[in-house]
């Protein structure tokens, strides 16, 4: 059974409480050349691995909580200190992605880069410029409802725009946003995000939180591939 020691869980509020950013870009250097390669993110890190109809699946949540803590670093409140002494956000790194700056974990920072390079070099059609205003990664409290652990605590989570990509399937008057309103043929039809974007996300091992069919949080990406496998080679 899954014990978390002093960490509040209040309800899903997405695009708040983003962290203030250090002056500094502590982007690691090897993010800086070289080329990127592919990777896909893993099942077992995906939401709807460990929630099922609605109810949190605790084994596997535990599983996919211990991966992160032992990769990124402990929460604080958390427990597992004896996976990782180190804390995730004492691992945080200032960069900017498409222009915007976003404090994310270091270690995620070359797979961050490598979406952008991806972005710039294949998303030159009219249907796929988008420009963001604003974009979130680390925070400070959890954003999840019913026990889960939110990847934005880890640094791993990135969320563009909440105002033009909403989460249709969170609490609160997200499901009023007129994006979500009406039928729609695919979730693309409720995003601003061209899917130029969203692919070249997945493609580095990312994982579009539109794509889960209790939330459809067209903002939120995650990084759920191997992060010691590293982006650049």
């Amino acid at each position: 059974m899954l014990h978390v020691r002093a960490l509040a869980v209040p309800l899903f509020v997405c695009g708040s409480l983003f962290i203030a950013l250090p002056a500094a870009d502590a982007t690691p250097k090897a993010a800086q050349s070289g080329q990127c390669r592919p990777e896909e993110a893993q099942s077992f890190l995906k939401r709807e691995s460990f929630v099922k109809n609605g109810q949190l699946q605790a084994p596997d949540h535990l599983k996919a909580i211990r991966f992160r803590v032992g990769r990124y670093g402990r929460i604080e409140g958390l427990g597992f200190e004896e996976l990782n002494s180190n804390t995730a956000f004492s691992q945080a790194a200032s960069v900017r992605f498409m222009g915007r700056p976003v404090l994310v974990h270091r270690k995620i920072a070359p797979a961050l880069r490598c979406v952008e390079k991806r972005i710039r070099k294949t998303c030159n059609k009219h249907a796929d410029r988008y420009v963001p205003n604003a974009v979130g990664g680390f925070r400070s409290e959890n954003s999840y409802r019913g026990g889960e652990i939110s990847n934005h605590l880890f640094g791993i989570a990135v969320d563009i725009d909440p105002e033009r990509n909403p989460c249709c399937g969170c609490v609160g008057a997200w499901p009023d946003h007129p994006a979500c309103k009406g039928p729609a043929s695919t979730v693309y039809e409720r995003t601003a995000l061209p899917r130029c974007w969203v692919h070249a996300f997945e493609r580095y091992g990312f994982y579009w939180l539109g794509r889960d069919k209790e939330l459809r949080d067209t903002m939120h990406f995650e990084f759920l591939g191997d992060p010691d496998r590293g982006a650049p080679r």
